[in-house]
């Protein structure tokens, strides 16, 4: 009797391809979350970068990672595939995590504010930095992809099959924030940044071990070009090569926020102004309105990203130093997010199909999701008013992280879809790339406004309570009106929209 084929190979009902790539990404999730989680502190209290410095940094580094992908998306559609893509990814993050747990020397102050830092553990960082940033531009980009390979076309079990995938990406943060925030908050930063990266090695070999089950889904669409040689070498390690010294660039990138802001700048304003000559030159007046919609709807997902990105920069700040939060590592409230997301995505799956034809139109969901981020640093406002000359309670925070992610899920079930039905299908991978575009451009904008809170501190310590708390106080009032009002401006032109939407929006809410 023979066995049955890998193609016949089910779990769950799903194809056994499915749970390879779900734990994959779930160990991607949790060595890029249980970095980042940890990355704020490690500069302010181990580098002794100014609050200023460490969240431009983050902005930059957190740019860069939304904005990769797109090459890394293309270079795999047009060469290495989905699969030889995420391997290259994967080999680049493990590098990358493992070199950030390469402490040094740490900085050393002077009386006189004189700092002192390890230059060569400080390029080894930046270094570091340069290797997740390209390597989740290759994994990140094509994971999902070949996902949806997985399934033929027409096939019903695709939406869940990507719910289940999705979950591994909050299962992964859930933990990482939790054990390597932890580790790296109690026992030394090598500690937390080398969980990461152990984390990101069990991925990469999750991934190679499971290739029998992708049913060989994701390779390439151009074998004859990587075979072919140029300059005595094989075309697909010319790729690798270049792949691998694009860091380079990214090494010395990552370190200038003038660049990367000036680059978000020309790219977003090259992006609209093709745009505005592509609806007037190419399409018809529906498709035109179509994409004016669309581009209506991205640039309003930039002031939601911008505030909801708060979370590891201002946000993890504030909990290390403002809440009263006992034996709890500051990191860990970072949890809180794919803790209700796990918890609540179902609820609200649920809801918007109870309410029938009163499911809010898209745009509705996303003046709503803006006014909830925005009343999340509403309830932290309200925290530090109460909490007279002593620290938050942690109540506050937990609301808060409760109200952006009730946000999140009003936003992110539709945006990318609405990117596929509202693009003309012509440029559908140029708006895509336009929508990461957008991210990348909000966690920049995020970056800028954490600063409006810049606390003086002695070592990463803040010198003064009333002080410290004055200032958050000033970042969140601010966050809360720009929300709240931003929300409303975009729920009363919403009728707009929707008309110019004309019935795409009834698909992307049934």
């Amino acid at each position: 009797m023979t066995n049955p084929s890998i193609s016949q190979k089910t779990i769950f009902g799903h194809p056994a391809g499915l749970f390879i790539l779900f734990f994959t990404e779930m160990w991607e999730r949790f060595s890029f979350y249980g970095m980042k989680a940890l990355l704020i502190f490690y500069l302010t209290k181990y580098l002794l970068f100014s609050d200023v410095e460490g969240n431009l940094l983050i902005g930059s580094y957190a740019a860069l990672v939304y904005a990769i992908p797109v090459v890394g998306g293309f270079i795999a559609d047009r060469y290495l595939g989905f699969r030889k893509a995420i391997v290259l990814g994967g080999i680049l993050l493990v590098l990358g995590h493992l070199g950030m747990a390469y402490e040094g020397n740490a900085a050393t102050a002077t009386l006189t504010g004189e700092i002192t830092r390890d230059n060569i553990a400080l390029q080894v960082f930046y270094l570091s930095l340069a290797f997740i940033i390209v390597g989740v531009g290759f994994l990140k980009a094509n994971i999902s992809s070949l996902v949806g390979e997985l399934y033929a076309a027409g096939d019903k079990r695709r939406d869940s099959g990507f719910t289940i995938f999705y979950m591994g990406i909050n299962l992964g943060s859930f933990v990482a924030t939790l054990l390597c925030g932890w580790l790296g908050e109690t026992y030394g930063w090598s500690y937390g940044f080398g969980a990461a990266g152990i984390g990101m090695l069990f991925g990469l070999i999750t991934f190679i071990l499971g290739k029998k089950t992708l049913q060989g889904k994701g390779e390439s669409t151009n074998p004859e070009f990587l075979e072919r040689k140029s300059f005595g070498l094989k075309n697909e390690w010319i790729v690798y090569g270049a792949s691998v010294l694009s860091t380079v660039a990214i090494w010395q990138m990552v370190q200038s926020h003038s660049v990367v802001q000036n680059l978000l700048i020309v790219s977003g304003a090259a992006s609209f102004i093709y745009i505005v000559y592509y609806a007037l030159t190419q399409l018809d007046k529906i498709a035109r309105e179509q994409l004016a919609a669309l581009t209506i709807l991205i640039i309003f997902t930039v002031i939601f990203w911008a505030l909801f990105e708060q979370s590891y920069t201002s946000m993890n700040l504030f909990a290390d130093r403002i809440l009263d939060r006992g034996d709890i590592t500051a990191s860990a409230f970072l949890s809180l997010n794919a803790l209700f997301i796990i918890l609540l995505a179902p609820v609200f799956a649920w809801m918007w199909v109870k309410l029938g034809k009163y499911n809010p139109n898209t745009a509705v969901k996303f003046s709503l999701a803006i006014m909830l981020v925005g009343l999340g640093f509403g309830a932290l406002v309200m925290g530090i008013n109460v909490s007279g000359l002593g620290k938050v309670a942690m109540f506050w925070m937990v609301l808060t992280y409760l109200l952006h992610t009730c946000g999140e899920l009003c936003l992110s079930p539709v945006g990318l879809s609405a990117v596929t039905k509202l693009s003309p299908h012509k440029i559908v991978g140029f708006m895509m790339g336009v929508w990461f575009l957008a991210t990348a451009s909000s966690e920049f904008i995020a970056s800028i406004l954490a600063n409006i809170a810049s606390v003086e501190t002695a070592s990463g310590e803040i010198t003064d309570l009333a002080v410290a708390k004055e200032s958050y106080l000033k970042l969140f009032n601010y966050l809360f009106y720009t929300g709240v009002g931003v929300g409303l401006f975009l729920l009363t032109i919403s009728p707009v929209i929707k008309k110019l939407m004309h019935g795409v929006d009834k698909e992307l809410n049934t």
